[in-house]
């Protein structure tokens, strides 16, 4: 089509440093940070706790392009870190960390944060991972983002990945985003008009002193405040490069749909977010495992037949981008469930064949480990 977007693509990661003797957290050694720099300059940077690393990939084409970069900033982290003693590990939670026990990293944005939230930014102890759909049009983000959040439970529950904390099984599927709704302006984003209401919104806060600028503002699904993108916040870290990229692949052929339709005079049908906001918990709560509701047809859906309607919605959209084997995965990620029900498999599996609590937890880390490892 003409004046169709190139919904180019970036990809943030946020990873956990482990020890890979005892797979406890451990923090990045100056050393480990500074030939990560060496290497992949504004690639790769401290994240708010000192045991955590976040990465960025340069602004890519297309899925496989994505992919590359992804590869690359993993395979280099996971060279580094060997060095130390160290592997890094792409989940929402460490089964077993404590919180209580980490430092953050002595910056002047992350000082400012933990003096601005107290208490709350001690336990982010969590890891996400957050999708950049070039849209520059302005109201056309403003459009795709009300359209785009029916889709937000659908990639939590797919990417859920954090069922442990602090040594114990909390029943949730991802636990991670529990933990985040501490902060404020975390959530769904609100169903805004225009692009010029998003404006008023912020100058609200920025000029008022609350917050310095947009960045600040921690919606599951936002305009990026340095991009002309729109920015997927929603989904727990993937252990698996695999999963990571489906997940890419899915969030980019959606909001090529939703501009499809828009071309057509068509849409996604809306609906408040105290609706959405139920399968939101939906998701959090039980992942894949209990299915998400239509609110069309007023039924409770499973995953394998949502999968397949959303696959075929989209199929138009992955053709013209090249990107059918990436969404394909969907099918595979279901069918292997998520990576919060293969952590609980593991760690029955090991208390079944006569291991302790602590050596079970252990080995759902060394797991972690050898998925990192896993596509490099």
């Amino acid at each position: 089509m003409a004046d169709e977007p190139e919904f180019s693509l970036g990809v943030e990661e946020e990873y956990l440093l482990v020890d890979v003797e005892t797979g406890d957290v451990r923090e990045a050694p100056d050393a480990l940070m500074a030939a990560c720099k060496a290497e992949l300059a504004d690639q790769v940077g401290p994240e708010f706790l000192r045991c955590q690393i976040e990465i960025g990939t340069p602004v890519a084409a297309n899925v496989r392009e994505a992919r590359d970069h992804l590869a690359r900033l993993r395979g280099s982290i996971a060279r580094h870190a060997a060095e130390f003693g160290l592997a890094p590990i792409s989940v929402a939670c460490h089964p077993v960390a404590d919180w209580r026990s980490q430092d953050h990293t002595d910056k002047d944005r992350y000082n400012q944060l933990s003096q601005e939230m107290g208490g709350v930014s001690r336990r982010m102890l969590i890891c996400g991972m957050h999708v950049h759909v070039g849209v520059p049009d302005q109201d056309m983000r403003i459009d795709l983002m009300n359209q785009f959040s029916w889709f937000l439970p659908h990639l939590l529950a797919l990417s859920a990945s954090s069922p442990f904390w602090l040594g114990e099984d909390t029943l949730l599927a991802s636990y991670r985003t529990t933990v985040f709704a501490g902060y404020p302006r975390t959530g769904l984003p609100p169903r805004l008009g225009s692009w010029a209401e998003y404006d008023r919104s912020v100058a609200a806060l920025t000029e008022t002193g609350i917050i310095g600028d947009a960045s600040k503002i921690w919606w599951d699904l936002r305009p990026s405040a340095r991009f002309p993108t729109l920015e997927t916040r929603i989904c727990d870290a993937c252990p698996r490069l695999d999963d990571t990229i489906t997940l890419v692949a899915l969030v980019q052929a959606t909001l090529r749909m939703l501009w499809r339709l828009s071309r057509q005079n068509l849409r996604w049908r809306q609906y408040d977010n105290f609706l959405l906001g139920e399968n939101r918990w939906r998701a959090t709560r039980y992942g894949l495992t209990e299915g998400l509701i239509d609110f069309g047809t007023r039924r409770i859906l499973p995953f394998d037949e949502i999968a397949e309607g959303w696959l075929a919605a989209i199929a138009e959209d992955a053709d013209a981008l090249d990107s059918q084997p990436a969404v394909a995965g969907l099918r595979d990620m279901i069918a292997r469930g998520s990576a919060a029900e293969r952590q609980r498999a593991l760690f029955a599996s090991a208390m079944a064949a006569g291991a302790t609590p602590q050596e079970a937890f252990r080995s759902i880390v060394a797991w972690l480990v050898e998925e990192f490892r896993r596509g490099l």
